[in-house]
């Protein structure tokens, strides 16, 4: 007589695959939703760093303050100058600008601000 092997249920099986499944699908949509976050961040203050950087050297070229030029722009485009460098005289100069903006994450251990630097010589 032969014995008879218990048989396993297979039930509930595909239900921890799935959980399996929906939680790696979790996680890679919360790293990329943090990508983005950073990559819009860092394109923001991109291009705030460009505008200040030209509006500061408009500015400079016209016999005004770059730096307060830079500054005022630099707020309007919801940044903050960090640093603000004029090098050179009227004819020939280089305005450089680094501002950072705030980066949209919750995670505590990671940074809260992008930065960016540009720079503008003479706008003719």
């Amino acid at each position: 007589m032969t014995a008879r092997r218990p048989v396993r249920s297979e039930r509930g099986s595909a239900s921890v695959l799935m959980i399996g499944i929906i939680a790696v699908v979790v996680a890679l949509s919360s790293a990329a939703l943090v990508i983005a976050g950073y990559a819009t961040g860092y394109h923001r203050a991109r291009a705030a760093a460009d505008l200040s950087a030209l509006s500061g050297a408009a500015a400079f070229e016209q016999g005004r303050d770059g730096c307060a030029q830079a500054r005022q722009t630099a707020r309007q485009n919801g940044a903050r100058l960090d640093r603000c460098e004029l090098v050179g005289d009227v004819i020939n100069f280089v305005v450089t600008v680094r501002v950072s903006v705030a980066a949209h994450t919750r995670i505590p251990q990671l940074p809260r601000m992008v930065a960016a630097e540009a720079h503008a010589g003479p706008v003719r």
